[in-house]
């Protein structure tokens, strides 16, 4: 085997990233026993088939982590995003999730995640300069999730 070395690559192919992850997420199986991991989409699309926003992120470990929430401009204000958020937490508690997490910048949506139920557990000061990155986070009650789908 030659000496190993550094090498920087910033596009590196879909196979060397996933190869890392994969290291990740099998050491992250081996310590904790949590195997059921599930990528999460959700999408607001208008008649064409075009989309005008979405929410992704990924549940493993009984946790949905929301890694990307946004909606075009020219939909927003409609409760696509609150819609979105709700599909997510829902689909999470059927995945047994007990609980949520997700990030935002001070000039994003945080005041829109608090009134949702979600709180702030961790600040990032200045980052970037003159700004704000919030660490967030909400119990996934089923019992308010099952009354709210009965109604």
């Amino acid at each position: 085997m030659k000496a190993a070395k550094i090498v920087m690559d910033p596009f590196a192919s879909s196979a060397i990233k996933e190869f890392v992850q994969n290291g990740v997420d099998n050491h992250n199986i081996a310590v904790t026993g949590h195997a059921p991991y599930y990528p999460v989409g959700f999408y607001v699309m208008d008649g064409d088939g075009s989309v005008l926003g979405g929410l992704m992120g990924q549940i493993w470990a009984r946790w949905l982590h929301v890694g990307t929430l946004w909606v075009d401009e020219r939909v927003r204000g409609r409760g696509h995003a609150s819609r979105l958020m709700a599909a997510a937490e829902r689909y999470a508690i059927e995945k047994a999730c007990t609980d949520s997490f997700l990030e935002t910048f001070s000039f994003q949506a945080r005041p829109f995640y608090e009134k949702l139920g979600y709180r702030v557990f961790g600040t990032l000061e200045n980052y970037p300069e003159g700004h704000s990155y919030y660490y967030l986070t909400k119990h996934l009650d089923a019992s308010k999730t099952k009354r709210a789908r009965e109604k």
